[in-house]
């Protein structure tokens, strides 16, 4: 039974993660934002209870990462801000977490001779498509603070490999979807906004395309990430090889809810001209060929699992309030 760490555990993707280690029969330790509550997030669910350690603390404080890495074999690095509305509003706490948190995680993995660390990056850091579909080796081009902060702590983590020889892989998932996703993504966005009976639908940009992965083929490329012998110092795709733009979504989502919807723009959920990303569409070949990994959702089954999900959960979202 390894014993692995996933920080960010309480998250969207990094509780998915949780709980497909745990049906494999991995030994589990969930690192979990400190607070005064002792809230565990999305591992409050019944099923985690006794079946992760759950370790409290902050990714930016090097002892509380160093005290939860020591005796794991492998680590899932998730923890990260990733909002990107609150980047352009608080920039340094971006920097903090996503920067020198990654940098933590590295110190501790080098020091205490950690066999795998599966670090987490994002689509975001291409910026909109040069070329597509994009490849691994298509120029970084951050366009917000967010973005900007992710591909430092890329670098940072392939430095490591480079520098230390520290058996990093950097897995890139384009746009992830499904149950337990934050309010403030566009999939949950649009279903929750129909779920409660709202005509018309606020979004912001509906122009730019996504390329969408569901949740549990990101999880499983992030399980062959640190299965791979050959995935050490190389950045990897996670994606669909597809694309479809915001306003073609929301027509998808309202016809398989059933529902006729009208869009609104609303200015407080644009990015900037210059930051919005307006192209995303992932070459996966990379992935197939080191991970022996390919998605096996569909967008519309992913989305059906996800519209079913929200509407049995409905009541936790408050699809009346914008939050950055």
């Amino acid at each position: 039974m390894k014993k692995v760490l996933v920080t960010g555990a309480a998250g969207f993707i990094g509780s998915h993660l949780c709980e497909v280690l745990i049906k494999k029969g991995y030994r589990v330790k969930a690192f979990v934002r400190y607070n005064s509550r002792n809230s565990w997030g999305w591992l409050e669910n019944p099923s985690f209870k006794g079946e992760v350690e759950v370790v409290p603390g902050d990714i930016r404080n090097y002892d509380s990462v160093k005290s939860a890495v020591k005796d794991s074999e492998i680590i899932f690095h998730l923890a990260a801000l990733i909002g990107i509305p609150y980047s352009y509003h608080s920039p340094d706490s971006y920097v903090d977490t996503n920067i020198r948190g990654t940098l933590n995680i590295l110190q501790a993995a080098r020091e205490l001779g950690v066999k795998k660390v599966v670090h987490t990056s994002t689509s975001e850091i291409y910026g909109t498509a040069k070329f597509i579909p994009i490849t691994e080796e298509h120029p970084a081009n951050p366009q917000s603070p967010y973005a900007a902060t992710k591909i430092a702590a890329d670098f940072l983590a392939l430095s490591f490999n480079k520098s230390f020889d520290l058996p990093v892989v950097v897995v890139r998932p384009f746009n992830t979807y499904g149950p337990r996703q934050s309010a403030r993504a566009v999939i949950p966005t649009i279903i929750t906004q129909i779920l409660h009976g709202h005509k018309k639908i606020n979004l912001g940009n509906v122009t730019p395309t996504r390329d969408l992965t569901y949740v549990k083929d990101t999880v499983e490329g992030f399980l062959k990430a640190a299965d791979s012998e050959k995935a050490a110092g190389e950045v990897v795709n996670l994606g669909n090889n597809s694309e479809i733009s915001i306003g073609d979504l929301v027509v998808l989502i309202a016809k398989m809810m059933q529902a006729k919807v009208k869009i609104v723009t609303d200015s407080n959920r644009r990015r900037p001209e210059k930051s919005e990303v307006e192209r995303l569409w992932a070459d996966n070949a990379k992935a197939k060929e080191v991970l022996n990994w390919s998605p096996r959702y569909s967008l519309e089954k992913g989305l059906r699992e996800t519209i079913d999900w929200f509407k049995d959960n409905k009541d936790i979202y408050k699809s009346h309030i914008y939050n950055i």
